[in-house]
């Protein structure tokens, strides 16, 4: 009999190793996630980008040798990968966070790279958000910029709900740039108090009879 819980912990594992090697390797296609579900006929790999086209590659060869390197190294069977895009690429941390290293490599100033991704997350109808670029922005001594809109929750469970959180890293010349995205996705936190207003009902009149009063 199949241990049910020994299931769920191994298929958990392997699916944080397949996403801790393809946001090192898919970093450039704006890599957001990855769902594994295994089926009768294999194992099932669905994985979400901001630009599909360069995970799939030129008449799928990069699918396929992903396919091959999932079944070689992460011991999946039949893997079948299905590359999904995004609705709203800029609610996704990840997304996000990639893109501000792609600026940073491409030699945007750090200021100007956390305000425009900022304004596109805020337009795409974000609560909140929260950009941290770390490292030698300015001198030789490590420090950090921090940009923020909006209202970004820390703790509670809308947190859990509603927060989507990212770390990236770029290489440039100073040295190594951490960079930190948080979005607070369109949701109802937990500490939202409705006060709805009672209204009276009015007392119904009698009409009066045409002519005047009662004699």
């Amino acid at each position: 009999m199949v241990d049910i819980k020994k299931y769920f912990l191994e298929m958990n594992v392997t699916r944080l190793k397949i996403d801790e090697y393809l946001a090192k390797t898919l970093s450039k296609a704006g890599y957001a996630g990855v769902d594994l579900f295994r089926t009768p006929l294999g194992d099932r790999v669905i994985i979400y980008a901001d630009r599909p086209a360069m995970v799939i590659g030129r008449r799928g060869q990069q699918i396929k040798k992903l396919a091959d390197l999932l079944s070689k190294y992460f011991k999946l069977e039949n893997p079948q990968i299905t590359v999904t895009g995004l609705e709203v690429p800029e609610l996704s941390a990840r997304v996000m966070a990639s893109r501000i290293a792609l600026a940073l490599e491409k030699g945007y100033h750090f200021r100007r790279a956390a305000f425009v991704a900022l304004r596109r997350i805020m337009a795409a109808g974000a609560v909140g958000c929260e950009i941290v670029i770390s490292g030698k922005l300015t001198s030789e001594r490590a420090r950090y910029e921090k940009v923020k809109a909006g209202k970004v929750y820390k703790t509670g469970g809308h947190s859990d709900r509603l927060v989507d959180r990212a770390i990236s890293s770029v290489l440039l010349k100073p040295g190594i740039y951490g960079i930190e995205v948080i979005i607070v996705k369109p949701g109802t936190p937990d500490d939202l108090v409705v006060v709805k207003a009672q209204t009276q009902e009015a007392s119904p009149q009698v009409p009066q009879e045409a002519g005047g009063g009662v004699k």
